[in-house]
């Protein structure tokens, strides 16, 4: 499986950003995939997670209310709508996709992973 992560950007505060995640392979409707971030000197976290098949969702706090994971499983691909952007969102996000069909907050569950895309919010 290969993940090819676009859409990221400079953005002000306030304002909306679709990442979007490319991925191979023909089983990609049963795999869960995930979207993390790393920002400047921290570690990597969870973002969002979807489900395999059911598209269950599952949202760090952090994105909550302000971002959406979505699959499009006839062209594998997986987004992650973010609104509201505020300056601590600015990171390289990632995107991961995990050889089971349940959603995970743990990078260690996730097999394979894109190069990231890197979001800068302005204040």
């Amino acid at each position: 499986v290969q993940l090819q992560a676009s859409g990221g950007g400079l953005v002000q505060a306030g304002g909306s950003l679709r990442l979007s995640c490319a991925a191979s392979g023909r089983t990609f409707s049963r795999f869960a995939m995930g979207w993390f971030r790393q920002a400047p000197g921290k570690e990597r976290e969870f973002v969002a997670a979807i489900s395999g098949r059911d598209s269950n969702t599952d949202y760090a706090d952090s994105a909550k209310g302000r971002f959406t994971i979505s699959r499009d499983n006839a062209n594998n691909t997986v987004d992650l709508q973010m609104n509201s952007l505020k300056p601590e969102d600015t990171a390289v996000y990632y995107c991961a996709s995990r050889v089971l069909a349940a959603p995970k907050r743990s990078e260690t569950a996730y097999d394979y992973w894109g190069q990231g895309t890197l979001v800068t919010v302005s204040s």
